[in-house]
């Protein structure tokens, strides 16, 4: 969990740097979602592809704001895990927009032809979050 505070900070201190809003449509703090996905042996640069070629468009086209990806330099994951942070309106927004996404049939086949030679991920972490009331960023 250690590598994964650095990320928080990175994210935050670039929300804040680009005028992220503080709250959402209805003056409310957003909810954040960090994924952390640990690549199969040999998968990562596929991994890394998917992202870049699909995943991403994909995401946004669901309603999800991806705020960044980073991977691990140094310490327990490094060179196998990929990090991102996602925002969302509210935790049912969270919950409506993967639905949506993992119902799309473009993800579908993005994920399938990607893993044609196996699974890319073998595990994934996730940790939600709100925002304190003195955080720069909602």
């Amino acid at each position: 969990m250690r590598a994964i505070i650095p990320a928080i900070v990175a994210v935050l201190a670039a929300g804040c740097a680009a005028g992220a809003p503080a709250r959402n449509a209805a003056g409310k703090p957003r909810y954040f979602e960090m994924r952390a996905y640990t690549a199969n042996p040999g998968k990562m640069e596929a991994l890394h592809q998917r992202f870049r070629d699909h995943a991403n468009r994909l995401l946004a086209r669901h309603g999800m704001e991806v705020l960044g990806h980073w991977t691990v330099e140094s310490g327990e994951g490094a060179g196998t895990t990929l990090i991102f942070i996602l925002a969302y309106p509210s935790k049912e927004a969270r919950e409506r927009a993967w639905e949506s996404f993992k119902a799309d049939p473009d993800w579908q086949k993005a994920k399938a032809e990607s893993e044609k030679d196996g699974v890319l991920v073998g595990k994934v972490v996730q940790t939600f979050m709100v925002p304190t009331d003195y955080s720069r960023i909602q």
